[in-house]
């Protein structure tokens, strides 16, 4: 064992210097009793000493090392490199083979093709060594046969000469054409009736488990590589169930240090039941919508700001008898409401934010494609999170037959984005008095998304009217109430209207984006 550790010791700088010097930690050899050649995790190369000793019979163990080092810096320098890329290539194959195994088995020998061609290219390796006195089961047999191909040398296999004449056409060194190259590569694998070997052998006798080069796991990367990956993939994902089931393929690779954050990044016991919740988290933090700030601060007195509808019971001193033509009768006569008199702070800051999203059964479902009511409640809550306020969510659909869901201020993450993602799919009536129980001393923001089509939606426009908090609607899609709402709030001061129908609408949304008298000259969004 010593032995092997001086060696290893001699040749890392080499390799190093003939890779251009990777940035990863020393190797080491460990005595682990597997038979794959070597391992990744964290970036760190683990050489298997059971390998080395195995294939000493036929090679030196400095050709040995050196081509397992050659391997391991390929795949990280060239092929996948990172996270997403790996999941991005796994991906493809899963498009094409709907075993799991088999995509991870065919997303695995396209890595080792790419970056050991990469590496044959680059330089003067002992890689075809390797492979020519590797044991050979089936898989290795087309490997091996693949090879012989593309790089033009004799690895001693005669057979799958078909199956390696149509891989050898695929660009394997074209990276922008990798996941083309990657479906074209799981087509052919497909056809070689792997999935019937692999119910068949006895799995401590595979040959194709053991005598591999090395383990192509995902838990290899930083923590800040799966969620910058992850937040990619949900990008590019058609629809919420397709990020879903590839999370779900991954659950048992991601490190539990990511786990651990299971308030912030979404995962729980068992990443797939939190799917919706992941991609929705993922998919808005590729949107940083501004907040504008809010430089106002209480004085403490109340002054007259508005009118309103004089009732019985109510005081008599703020009744405007100009306005109520001297006359004290119920709907004729007006009030002074009263507010807290404000003042310009010398701090702007950002406000809680209270979120009104509609779940009824003209949005659509978010679990099953996109909802981009979802998704703009999403890009709001992040935003706001982001700038350490808190955020209250108000889910509805029919809230009179219990179609809702309330959840006060809070900065849990994953809660509110679970508050975010229910859906009820009623009928669209929502309760004023829960609203209002959001309200606080320091007016919250207020962000509603809809579709308008809520059968009280007089009511909720006459809260808007008498309310002071700084409100952006978004109106999903077109309709005669969303037209409607937009007339009669063009004059409120506080009330910002976007309308979206698509993602590329999002980003134009600024959050508590009001006019005049609540603007402050030289803030900054």
């Amino acid at each position: 064992m010593q032995e092997l550790d001086d060696l290893l010791k001699r040749l890392w700088p080499k390799v190093r210097e003939d890779h251009y010097f990777p940035e990863l930690p020393a190797p080491e050899i460990q005595d682990s009793g597997e038979r794959v050649g070597l391992e990744m995790k964290g970036k760190k190369v683990v050489l298997s000493k059971a390998f080395i000793e195995q294939m000493a019979e036929t090679l030196s163990p400095h050709l040995i090392i050196e081509g397992l080092l050659d391997h391991a810096v390929s795949h990280y320098t060239y092929c996948p490199w990172d996270f997403y890329t790996h999941l991005k290539i796994y991906k493809e194959a899963k498009s094409v083979l709907e075993d799991k195994t088999l995509a991870r088995k065919a997303a695995d020998c396209f890595m080792d093709v790419v970056a050991d061609t990469h590496c044959v290219r680059q330089k003067k390796t002992p890689l075809p060594d390797i492979y020519r006195n590797t044991r050979k089961g089936r898989l290795n047999e087309v490997m091996c046969a693949l090879y012989q191909k593309i790089w033009g040398v004799d690895l001693g296999v005669d057979t799958f000469e078909d199956a390696a004449a149509r891989l050898a056409r695929i660009p394997y060194l074209d990276r922008g054409r990798w996941p083309e190259s990657m479906r074209r590569f799981a087509l052919v694998f497909e056809n070689l009736n792997l999935e019937e070997d692999h119910q068949q052998k006895d799995p401590e006798k595979d040959d194709e488990k053991r005598d591999r080069m090395d383990n192509h796991s995902m838990d290899q990367y930083s923590d800040q590589q799966i969620e910058d990956g992850l937040q990619k993939l949900a990008r590019e994902s058609e629809t919420p169930m397709e990020f879903k089931a590839i999370l779900e393929d991954i659950e048992e690779e991601i490190p539990s240090s990511l786990k651990k954050k299971g308030k912030q990044m979404g995962f729980g016991k068992g990443v797939g039941l939190d799917g919706d919740v992941l991609y929705y988290m993922k998919l808005a933090q590729n949107y940083a919508l501004p907040i504008q700030k809010r430089p106002l601060e209480r004085s403490g007195s109340l002054y007259p700001h508005n009118h309103i509808p004089w009732e019985v019971g109510q005081p008599f001193h703020d009744i405007d008898p100009f306005k109520s033509f001297g006359k004290l009768m119920p709907g004729l006569t007006k009030s002074w409401r009263r507010i807290e008199g404000e003042m310009y702070g010398h701090e702007p800051g950002t406000p809680n934010c209270m979120v009104i999203i509609d779940s009824s059964a003209s949005m659509v479902e978010p679990g099953k494609e996109v909802s981009h009511a979802v998704l703009g409640a999403a890009c709001a809550v992040d935003a706001y999170l982001r700038k350490g306020a808190s955020v209250a969510v108000y889910n509805f659909s029919d809230a009179d037959a219990g179609d809702e869901l309330i959840l006060h201020y809070s900065r849990d993450k994953k809660k509110i984005y679970h508050g975010l993602c229910r859906y009820f799919g009623g009928g669209t009536h929502l309760h004023l008095e829960r609203i209002r129980g959001f309200q606080s001393k320091r007016l919250p923001d207020i962000f509603m998304i809809t579709d308008m089509q809520i059968t009280n939606l007089e009511n909720l426009v006459q809260y808007f009217n008498e309310c002071e908090n700084r409100i952006t609607v978004v109106a999903i899609g077109q309709n005669l109430e969303s037209r409607t709402f937009q007339r009669t709030m063009a004059l409120q001061q506080n009330v910002q209207i976007y309308r979206v129908e698509n993602r590329e609408d999002i980003p134009k949304i600024i959050l508590g984006k009001v006019r005049d008298y609540l603007s402050f000259p030289g803030n900054s969004l």
